[in-house]
C-alpha cells in the first residue's frame, strides 16, 4: 500500500511536469521546433519549467532510493522519514512555487499552471503524503539524524569500500587543516596533493591501460563527495584532472593519450582548464584568445580569467580560436599547453604568459587567476586530436561529467553543513536545553538531511546514466542545478543554527557558506543549467 501511494504521487507529479512542458511549448515551440527568440522572451517560464523537471527528477530519485532500501530490508524509521518528508516537500513546492533563487520563485500561476497545480495537490496520494509531513514528523527526523548520515552508502560495495578509505583520509589529513588553509588564503600543500594522487583519485576514471583505476562516474561522485565534505578545495583537485583526462581520452591522438593519461592519473602532471574569457563567459562562440600557426609552433595571444590552480599547473587545456571570428564555434581548437610549475616567488616562469591573482571570498586553497598570453608558444603537435576546429565539440563532450562532479562537490559541502549544524545544535544549550530541541532548529536539521539525500541520489542517478553510456546532459544539468541550491541552503541554515558564532571565521560554517556560494556559478551558472534543461526537454531527444 505504501509503495502504491508513492507510485501514484510520482505519477501525479509527472503529469504536472507534462502539463508544464506543454504550456512552455505553446509559448516557445509553437510549431514543434524551438523558436529561439520566443524562448528568450519566455525565459522565466522556461527556467521555471526546468526547475519543475528537476524537482520531479529529485522526487523520482528519492523514491527510487526508498524502494531500494525497502527491497533489501534496510529501510529504517529515519530513512523512511527522509523519503516521506522529502517527497511531501517536493510535491508542495511543485504545487505552490519553487525557489529558483533567493528572490525568484516559479509559481504555478506565473507559468499558466494554476489549475494543474490545484489538481496535483488534490490528488489523493499526494494529499496523504503532504498531510503526514507534520512538524512532529520533522522533529522526530531531527532526533534520528546521526553519524550514519555523515557516512553514507553509495549502493555499491566496492564504491563504499573506496569511500570509507577516502573518508578516513579526509578526516585525518584534510579536515583538521581546512579552516586554517582557508583563513590564511594558503595553497593546499603539495604533500596533500601527493597523498590524494597516491589514493588513485586523479586516475579514478582513467582506463586501466593508461594507469588509471578504470572506474565509472558513480565512483567519481563518491570520491568527490567524501573529499569535499572535508574541504571543497581538496574535493575539487580531481575536477581539473577529470576534465583534462576526459578531453585527452575522448579527443586526443593515440600519442597524446599515451603521453598524458598516465601522468594525469598518477598526479605527476597537475592540469588546469583554461576556457573562460573576461568578456565571453558562457558565450564561447565569441571567444577571442587566438592561436596563430608559425611553422611548428602555435603563438597564443589573448586573455583568460577565473583559471583555477593556474600557477602550480603543469598542463593547460587551452581553448583558443584558430579560425575566423565568423566561424564562431567551428573556429575553436583545444591546445595541450605545457608550462613550468610556478612558485610563490615566481608564479608564471615562462615567456609569453603572465598572471595576476583574483582574490575571492571562498573556494580558497587553489587560487584563481587572470592570465595574459602574449606570444606564448605551444608546439604544433599539441593540438588536441591533431585537427583544427574541434575544440568546442571536444569541450562539450566533457561537460556532462564536469557538471555531475560539481553536483557531487555540492553534496559534500551540504553534508559538511549537516555535520557542523548537528554537532553545534546538540552541544549548544539555551534556556536549559540543547537548541536542537527547539522546533525551528530541529526543522532546519531535518531540511538539511532531506535535501542532502535528494541531491546525492539525483547526482548518482545522473552518474549511473553516464556510466551506462547514455546521453545525460539534461540529467547532469538537473543534478548540478538542484545540488548547488541544496548546498547553499544547507550552509545558510547551518550558519543560522550557529547564530553569531556562525559569522565568526574560526567556525567551520563560515567557510562552508562562502564555499557553497560558488557552486551555483561555476561549471555553468544556475541560469545556464536551467536553459540547458529547458531546451533539452523541449527538443526531440535522439
Amino acid at each position: 500500500m505504501t509503495g502504491d501511494r508513492h507510485d501514484h504521487a510520482l505519477a501525479a507529479a509527472e503529469r504536472y511536469q507534462d502539463a508544464a512542458r506543454a504550456a512552455l511549448a505553446a509559448r516557445a515551440a509553437p510549431h514543434g521546433r524551438i523558436d529561439a527568440a520566443a524562448l528568450d522572451t519566455h525565459q522565466f517560464a522556461a527556467h521555471g519549467f526546468a526547475w519543475i523537471a528537476s524537482t520531479v527528477a529529485g522526487l523520482r530519485a528519492l523514491l527510487g532510493w526508498r524502494e531500494r532500501l525497502s527491497a533489501t530490508g534496510g529501510l529504517g524509521e529515519r530513512d523512511a522519514l527522509v523519503a516521506d518528508l522529502g517527497a511531501a516537500e517536493l510535491l508542495v513546492q511543485l504545487g505552490t512555487g519553487i525557489a529558483m533563487s533567493q528572490g525568484e520563485s516559479a509559481r504555478p500561476a506565473d507559468l499558466g499552471l494554476a489549475a494543474e497545480a490545484s489538481a496535483l495537490l488534490a490528488d489523493a496520494a499526494v494529499a496523504r503524503l503532504v498531510a503526514a509531513a507534520t512538524p512532529a514528523a520533522r522533529e522526530r527526523l531531527a532526533a534520528l539524524v546521526d553519524e550514519d548520515m555523515l557516512a553514507p552508502s553509495y549502493g555499491d560495495e566496492s564504491i563504499d569500500a573506496m569511500a570509507t578509505t577516502l573518508r578516513r583520509f579526509a578526516r585525518d589529513k584534510v579536515a583538521p587543516h581546512a579552516q586554517g588553509w582557508h583563513r590564511a588564503d594558503a595553497l593546499v600543500p603539495l604533500e596533500v596533493i601527493a597523498d590524494v594522487a597516491a589514493l588513485g583519485v586523479f586516475g579514478l576514471t582513467v582506463p586501466e591501460e593508461f594507469g588509471g583505476l578504470g572506474l565509472g562516474k558513480a565512483a567519481m561522485c563518491a570520491s568527490t563527495e567524501e573529499l569535499s565534505a572535508a574541504s571543497l578545495i581538496v574535493g575539487s583537485l580531481a575536477t581539473r584532472a577529470e576534465i583534462a583526462a576526459e578531453l585527452v581520452r575522448l579527443g586526443g591522438t593515440p600519442e597524446q593519450r599515451a603521453r598524458y593519461l598516465p601522468r594525469i592519473a598518477d598526479g605527476s602532471i597537475l592540469p588546469t582548464a583554461v576556457f573562460t574569457e573576461p568578456d565571453t563567459g558562457s558565450d564561447l562562440a565569441n571567444l577571442r584568445t587566438r592561436a596563430v600557426r608559425d611553422g611548428d609552433t602555435w603563438r597564443v595571444h589573448g586573455a583568460k580569467t577565473w583559471i583555477t590552480h593556474a600557477a602550480r599547473a603543469d598542463l593547460m587545456t587551452l581553448l583558443v580560436r584558430t579560425g575566423r571570428p565568423e566561424d564562431r564555434h567551428d573556429g575553436l581548437s583545444m591546445l595541450l599547453a605545457e608550462k613550468p610549475r610556478g612558485s610563490d616567488a615566481d608564479p608564471f616562469p615562462v615567456a609569453g604568459l603572465k598572471g595576476s591573482e583574483i582574490h575571492v571570498l571562498g573556494y580558497r586553497g587553489l587560487k584563481e587567476y587572470e592570465l595574459a598570453f602574449d606570444g606564448f608558444e605551444v608546439p604544433a603537435g599539441q593540438l588536441l586530436g591533431g585537427v583544427e576546429g574541434q575544440g568546442f565539440r571536444q569541450l562539450m563532450a566533457t561537460f556532462e561529467s564536469a557538471r555531475i562532479q560539481t553536483a557531487a562537490r555540492a553534496v559534500g559541502v551540504a553534508r559538511a553543513a549537516l555535520g557542523a549544524a548537528l554537532t553545534y545544535a546538540r552541544a549548544r544549550r539555551q534556556f536549559g536545553r540543547p537548541i536542537a530541541a527547539f522546533p525551528r532548529v530541529a526543522h532546519k536539521l531535518a531540511a538539511i538531511a532531506i535535501e542532502t539525500t535528494i541531491a546525492r541520489e539525483l547526482t548518482l542517478a545522473a552518474a549511473r546514466t553516464k556510466d551506462a553510456d547514455r546521453r545525460c546532459d539534461i540529467e547532469a544539468g538537473m543534478a548540478k542545478l538542484y545540488a548547488a541550491r541544496a548546498a547553499w541552503a544547507a550552509a545558510d541554515n547551518a550558519v543560522q543554527i550557529h547564530g553569531g558564532n556562525g559569522y565568526a571565521e574560526e567556525y567551520e560554517v563560515s567557510r562552508l557558506l562562502v564555499d557553497a556560494r560558488i557552486l551555483n556559478i561555476f561549471e555553468g551558472a544556475a541560469e545556464i543549467q536551467a536553459q540547458v534543461v529547458a531546451r533539452g526537454l523541449l527538443s526531440p531527444r535522439n
